[in-house]
């Protein structure tokens, strides 16, 4: 190790200058834009880090074994799943989220995904640059008085559904785990949700009991002509049965932020397709996000140290 300070690995180039001023008395290693497993098994091997923050790439057993003193894994977001929770556990090392501190950021972005499916927004746009003018031939979906369904009721889950409460539309939700919520939120189950929405949005963390929640069958119990929205975790959607109820004209449109392989393979069964709106996992990322997300990345790391006793002592 090249300092006597103990080291922080940071799975990307950078983090926000308020979240180094946090961390200030600690080595940062940065391990690059696109780091793989086996840099940071490398780096983890030469620096020991005390804690590691994630952006990007994998957190395996193998990561975690490569650093005897590790003792957290912060996220800078508020997805875990990258993270091998269970092995993390298993070897007494904290796991961290910074909740809610991208919400702003991607219930915007789930909105925009929403109102472009619903206003044929990529489309119009591209028949007006070719010269068409399609107001006598086109219309679009009011969403006032339209349902939207949400499957996932927290942080940003909640502040889409003010969105579109505010928009005139009902709002209900399924999230097991949601406590208190707001009056314009009406819980359903699965079934209703599926029955009832004109649009659903997806807004919880991926888990081996929902991957590919969306899928054929669901599909088939929605109203013909729903929007899907995923600002989430691509794993949630089967992506072949989305292609299908597309095409079918079972989902009107889809937009999605999120993709079971990241980044997306090319070529990809949704290039090229009428009917997807596509942006690559960018809902938490805007510069207020950046910063919220870095610094509460920092302060859930500090906290964890401080109460294991492993910050250090503040010189003078």
């Amino acid at each position: 190790m090249s300092s006597s300070k103990p080291a922080i690995l940071v799975t990307a180039a950078d983090l926000a200058p308020q979240a180094l001023a946090l961390l200030k008395e600690y080595e940062l290693v940065f391990a690059g834009k696109a780091p793989q497993v086996d840099d940071l098994v490398a780096l983890a091997r030469v620096h020991d880090p005390v804690a590691i923050i994630v952006r990007y790439s994998q957190i395996t057993p193998e990561v975690m074994d490569a650093a005897p003193s590790l003792k957290v894994i912060s996220k800078h977001g508020s997805g875990t799943d990258t993270i091998d929770k269970e092995a993390a556990r298993t070897r007494g090392i904290a796991v961290t989220a910074a909740a809610g501190a991208n919400a702003a950021a991607v219930a915007e972005q789930a909105l925009a995904l929403l109102l472009a499916c619903s206003k044929s927004v990529v489309w119009l746009d591209k028949r007006m640059h070719e010269g068409h003018w399609d107001k006598a031939t086109h219309k679009s979906v009011e969403l006032h008085g339209r349902t939207v369904g949400l499957i996932g009721l927290g942080a940003i889950g909640q502040r889409f559904a003010k969105m579109c409460d505010a928009m005139g539309m009902r709002v209900i939700g399924f999230d097991p785990f949601a406590q208190n919520l707001p009056p314009y939120i009406q819980p359903v189950d699965l079934a209703a949700l599926w029955r009832e929405s004109d649009a659903i949005s997806l807004h919880c963390p991926l888990t081996a009991d929902n991957r590919q929640l969306l899928n054929a069958a669901t599909l088939a119990q929605c109203k013909k002509g729903v929007f899907v929205i995923n600002t989430a975790r691509g794993g949630l959607i089967d992506e072949p049965a989305l292609l299908a109820a597309v095409q079918s004209g079972q989902v009107s449109a889809a937009g999605l932020d999120s993709f079971s392989v990241e980044p997306m393979t090319a070529p990809h069964i949704f290039h090229h397709q009428p009917g997807f709106i596509l942006s690559p996992h960018i809902g938490g990322v805007t510069s207020d996000a950046y910063v919220s997300m870095g610094v509460a990345a920092a302060k859930n790391t500090l906290a964890e140290l401080h109460k294991q006793d492993l910050q250090p002592a503040v010189t003078t």
